[in-house]
């Protein structure tokens, strides 16, 4: 290894990748000071009696201004880095339908040409290409159509700062620069992908479909036609794909031919392109060490398992060698903004470039407008049946169209995930749900917040509130009557994972004061406030977490003194993810981890390798690799999908069970069996399930209660279990896997798993803990990992949240102001209730502005013409929010046992449809498109 810094936080031990020596390090020098010591991340401050943290590990460096991101970095601050700070920016296209003719810098005279230049025609020539994933033309050759607004031509470097911000300050919104032949027209491109879930349940909601996805299989075009896509042609005993098609036209027919007792609803519904408006700009600081053949990486990402891969994908084809490549993970803000975009893997092309030097390449505010991903805009055409007599919603077809932008990203899944998440909290006898995520010329569109639910479930509870007045039903009486419930198929023909509790969430919204006042309040606000307009509404939502192929790391190690080390595999991209993972290991240790290390890439203790697409496979592929008892379909998750609590959680827990049940757990039984303490001798039958720490002490059945401490000396004097790394896989369920572990063999609900001893191993044990780390790797006996059949059923797993607003609206402006706001949450057990609450106070925040101020046109006037900044993009404010006013209560855990739920994207998602229904309250009209803008409400108040 080379020589840096090996103190204890500082670089983590080698891995190798395709043949590529990969380290994954925190940031070093001032910036390793200022970001790792204990006087910025403090430790958990704990609350033994009440199981709670008193704040966040970062809390004060937040509210300090003390936190340290990616942006902060310069090469001065990364040990053995040249010092010398080099610059670099990007040339885009603003126009999108005409021919790329070159460039032109003479507005920045001879002073200030760039050192170096990178355009298309040295990527060709030094075999240099995107990784796959990220499509085609990294830099836009000479003579081609851009493929979207913003297309990135060339990259100018500049190894003197002053020379690099006068040059950009000159070229930056200077049309001349960026040449064009004459205008054509844009590109025309098959969409990005294209699904379609049709379901015709049994006799009742519990008996056998007839047919769906689960059962059979989801839709796909048999083809392309002028870039639309053709489905198939219906044939009830036909192929799969004629089936689900046969099945289609029949809910078709029976909708445009409905029964005398059927209300047919059709709508239309808008949603606009949002930007991800992370307060970190996109960024990169590169260096190639052409000499040593050796690539450093500080980024920002919520996926470095990504970037790792990719980066090698991208060089292995080049002329640029790389033996080592060293990674730093920083502390970032995402949003789903940084999970596979593509920003790194312009710093590290520019790194190649750049002489030998550092280079920064940092976008600006208006640059972040012009190329950070965006929120897929998505139209979508419901109809919707009812039967009048009974209430009961019997069909539903959508067709969902979501504007992809320019490459690929994670469109389709973004599509899928929109139509499957469609039925929102209710149950559909027969549904046909239609999604294509199109190809155009707007700026990528992928991971962010709300990954198309936000879109189809917002439009669902606008549909499903004005069904209600149509039948002149209770808003929530008629959510009721229709609430999915446990044991009731989704729309792809999936039973939830565990308890549906949204009548809980419906029953306590019928029972608020603003809900039963509602009527009497708007006379009575109404008649003390001339000019305005005052409305109630409500909508609540269930959504999905995870992805259907989910993964992580966690290492737990408990030193001889009792300190506990967490690493894990996900990343913290500020929502606190490293504190309630630290506070995870209490379940089972007794108190929070002392320190958390995230962001892992490099998992030496446990070599799990991972190959094929975990979400195309077949089953017979899948038994072929799981022979190897190292594989699994998925290496590690990026931090998104609102996957922390839940998924990320199973691991951190499974590696603190592990250590407590063969390491804490048989030193209590020794100790107990010695009689230490008073004499006290065990009874005879101690079990472990009526274990329990309280205050810091384990007892059981009545025993003596011991100290952790005494626990942690007795568990390494006698070479038990101290530390334990798992990794896990999750396709809507957990794989599981036998361990030998002790003698005894055990069944887990991992698919990798090894082991460290304490201080008194025996030599047999400290022969087996091969690993760098100590640890002996564990072959599993047997796997058991969840059948790919599961992928058709797209999403279980699901929490629910109701919201109800109160709003008023000045009639002559037609300003909404929320007069407050209250959220009812279900996510099982809370690992920090104060996380829980600051994570649904900025999803409200970001559902509010969703609903009211939030707007970007997608084509030449929007971002992509490198204008755009928040002078022009309305960001709501406190006085938006009712942020003195907004109240919430979550659920209790039906018991102790219930895990916790993720909950990052639902919390957004319910203030859009009630902002949109409490203003058809106010004013009596239903708005179909949003944002809801004061010029549209001016309109129809006039």
């Amino acid at each position: 290894m080379i020589k840096l810094d090996l103190s204890r936080r500082s670089f983590l031990k080698v891995s190798v990748v395709a043949g590529v020596s990969v380290y994954v390090a925190p940031i070093g020098g001032k910036a390793f000071a200022a970001l790792f010591e204990e006087k910025i991340l403090s430790p958990i401050k704990w609350d033994g009696s009440s199981g709670q943290a008193k704040f966040r590990i970062d809390g004060i460096a937040k509210v300090t201004g003390a936190k340290v991101f990616a942006r902060d970095i310069r090469s001065r601050d990364m040990p053995h880095w040249p010092t010398q700070q080099s610059h670099a920016l990007i040339l885009r296209t603003t126009k999108a339908d005409r021919n790329y003719q070159g460039f032109n810098l003479n507005l920045l005279g001879a002073e200030l040409q760039p050192d170096r230049i990178v355009t298309a025609e040295d990527l060709l020539r030094d075999g240099l290409a995107f990784p796959a994933f990220y499509g085609e033309d990294m830099l836009l050759p000479a003579g081609k159509i851009p493929a979207y607004l913003g297309h990135a031509v060339a990259i100018l470097i500049y190894h003197d700062f002053a020379k690099f911000r006068f040059a950009k300050d000159l070229l930056q919104f200077k049309d001349e620069v960026i040449q064009y032949g004459p205008v054509s027209a844009p590109l025309e491109r098959d969409p990005w992908g294209s699904f379609r879930f049709v379901r015709v349940g049994g006799a009742t909601p519990f008996d056998d479909d007839v047919f769906s996805s689960l059962k059979n299989a989801p839709l796909f075009p048999s083809m392309m036609r002028k870039h639309q896509p053709v489905w198939p042609d219906g044939q009830e005993h036909g192929k799969l794909g004629e089936q689900g098609m046969f099945y289609a036209a029949q809910i078709q027919q029976q909708l445009d031919q409905p029964p005398a007792d059927w209300l047919v609803m059709e709508r239309d519904y808008n949603t606009q392109s949002v930007d991800t408006s992370a307060l970190e700009p996109d960024n990169a600081n590169c260096w190639y060490d052409s000499v040593n053949q050796e690539l450093h990486m500080v980024v920002p990402t919520q996926s470095p398992a990504e970037v790792v891969d990719s980066t090698i994908e991208m060089l292995k084809k080049g002329k640029f060698p790389l033996k080592k490549l060293f990674l730093h993970p920083c502390y970032t803000v995402g949003y789903g903004s940084k999970d596979h975009y593509n920003f790194p893997f312009y710093g590290l092309l520019t790194a190649l470039y750049a002489d030998g030097k550092p280079v920064r390449l940092a976008n600006d505010r208006f640059e972040q407008f012009q190329t950070s991903i965006k929120r897929h805009a998505f139209k979508m055409h419901y109809r919707m049946a009812v039967d009048r007599k009974s209430g009961l919603l019997q069909s539903f077809k959508g067709d969902f169209e979501a504007n992809g932008g320019g490459r690929a990203n994670f469109s389709p899944s973004v599509a899928m995930v929109g139509a499957t998440a469609a039925q929102s909290i209710y149950y559909f006898p027969k549904n046909d749900l239609a999604a294509v995520a199109i190809a155009t010329r707007a700026i990528d569109a992928g991971s962010a917040r709300g990954y198309g639910t936000l879109q189809s479930m917002a439009a669902t509870e606008m549909m499903v509130d004005e069904i209600a007045e149509k039948l002149g039903l209770d808003a929530i009486d008629f959510r009721l009557k229709n609430a999915l419930r446990s044991g009731m198929k989704n729309t792809q023909g999936a039973i939830p994972a565990g308890a549906i509790r949204v009548d809980e969430v419906l029953q306590k919204a019928k029972l608020h004061p603003l809900w039963i006042n509602r009527a009497k309040q708007k006379m009575t606000y109404e008649a003390a406030h001339p000019g305005m307009r005052y409305g109630v509404g409500f909508a609540c939502v269930q959504k999905d977490f995870g992805t259907g192929a989910e993964s992580s790391f966690a290492k737990v190690e408990i030193s001889a003194d009792g300190h506990i080390q967490l690493h894990h595999s996900g990343v913290e991209i500020g929502t606190g993810m490293s504190t309630s993972q630290a506070i995870a290991c209490a379940k089972w240790l007794g108190k929070p981890a002392d320190e958390v290390q995230t962001a892992i890439t490099d998992w030496a203790d446990l070599p799990v390798t991972a190959s094929g697409d975990p979400y195309i496979m077949s089953q017979a592929e899948q038994d072929k690799l799981a022979m190897n008892p190292r594989w699994s379909p998925a290496y590690a998750s990026p931090s998104s999908a609102t996957n922390s609590a839940f998924y990320f959680t199973h691991s951190t827990r499974e590696a603190a069970r592990v250590i407590f049940l063969h390491g804490l757990w048989p030193a209590a039984l020794s100790i107990w069996s010695q009689g230490i303490g008073g004499g006290q001798a065990a009874p005879l039958v101690v079990r472990v399930e009526d274990a329990r720490w309280v205050d810091g002490k384990l007892s059981a059945a009545g025993l003596e209660a011991l100290p952790y401490a005494q626990l942690v000396k007795k568990a390494h004097e006698l070479g038990l279990v101290t530390g334990a790394t798992v990794h896990v896989f999750n396709r809507w369920q957990w794989s599981e896997a036998e361990f030998e572990v002790s003698g005894n063999v055990v069944r887990l609900p991992l698919d990798g798993l090894s082991l460290r001893y304490g201080d008194g191993a025996s030599p047999v044990q400290k022969k087996r803990m091969t690993t760098d780390g100590g640890y002996e790797v564990l072959n599993r006996k047997k796997v058991f990992i969840p059948p790919t059949q599961r992928n058709n059923a797209a999403v279980t797993y699901y929490s629910a949240v109701g919201t109800l607003v109160e709003l008023a609206i000045h009639a002559a402006s037609g300003k909404v102001e929320l007069l407050t706001h209250h959220s009812i949450m279900e996510c099982g057990n809370q690992l920090s209730p104060q996380l829980v609450s600051s994570q649904l106070q900025g999803g409200l925040a970001m559902g509010i502005g969703h609903a009211l101020h939030e707007y970007l046109p997608l084509y030449e006037d929007g971002p992509g013409n490198g204008t755009w900044n928040f002078n022009r993009y309305q960001l709501p404010r406190a006085a938006d929010v009712a942020v003195w006013t907004q109240t919430s209560e979550v659920l209790p855990p039906l018991t102790e046992t219930d895990p916790a739920k993720g909950i990052a994207e639902v919390v957004m998602i319910p203030v859009v449809g009630a902002i949109v229904n409490g203003i058809a309250h106010a004013i009596g009209h239903r708005f179909t498109d949003l944002p809801v803008t004061q010029q549209q409400l001016q309109e129809i108040l006039a």
